[in-house]
Parts: C-alpha cells; structure tokens; sequence
C-alpha cells in the first residue's frame, strides 16, 4: 500500500511529494539516474521506509537509494560512481539483509527483485530468488 502523501505529480498541475524527490536526489546522488526506476518502484519503497512510524527523516533516503543504486546497477558500476569504502559498506548491507530476511533492507532489494531491477550478478552471485506459488 503506498503511504497517503506520496505524489508523483500529473501532467505538471501538481508537483511530485518530497519523499519522492528525496529518493529521487538519493538515486542521482548513488549514480543511479531517477528515471531508470519506474515511478511504483519508488513510491512501493517510500511507503516501505514509512511503515513502521512517521515521516522518514531526510537522511533516510540517502541510505535506500544506495541499497537501490547498488542492487540495480551492481557491484561494479556502483564501485566506480561511489568508491570501494561505499561499495563495501552498501554491500554488507545487502548480505545483512540476506541473512536476516526482513527489515527495510530486504524489503528494498525483495522490491528491486520483483521488479525486474536486480542487476543479475547480484542475483546470481548470492542466489537471490523469489518463492513461486504453484500454479
């Protein structure tokens, strides 16, 4: 369900709502340009940080954008637009989020997985798969 205020704006009558241009510069910010995210990626991952309490601060979304950068882009790619210390440390996020299973960090990458946006040596190199219902 996404969160009540989050607005992506339309036909440039009504403006996009903060939080989205708050992950928009997060993005932008991460290397990873804004647009490459359809709209519904980034509005399912600011209602995600606002789950569990009120208005996400503004330095949440530095954070998630760099959880998203890193899982759409990959290791590599993410390396050169932010450095190995940011690689590493983005990184260990997502194997913390692998072990764990919940938390915001695996519902971001669940989110990137779902939505096609897993850069696939990401996906491959730590097995991450979504469960299939039969059928």
């Amino acid at each position: 369900m996404v969160k009540r205020g989050v607005s992506i704006g339309f036909l440039g009558r009504f403006g996009r709502s903060q939080d989205m241009r708050y992950l928009d510069a997060s993005l932008r910010s991460a290397g990873l340009h804004p647009s490459l995210v359809p709209e519904g990626v980034k509005m399912a991952a600011v209602s995600l940080m606002a789950e569990d309490g009120p208005e996400p601060p503004t330095g949440a979304y530095p954070p998630v954008g760099a959880l998203m950068a890193l899982a759409a882009l990959g290791e590599e790619e993410f390396a050169r637009n932010n450095g190995e210390p940011a690689r590493r440390a983005v990184l260990g996020r997502l194997e913390r989020a692998l072990e764990v299973g919940k938390g915001l960090d695996a519902s971001i990458v669940l989110l990137m997985l779902h939505a096609g946006l897993l850069h696939p040596t990401l996906r491959d190199d730590y097995g991450i798969e979504a469960d299939q219902e039969p059928g």
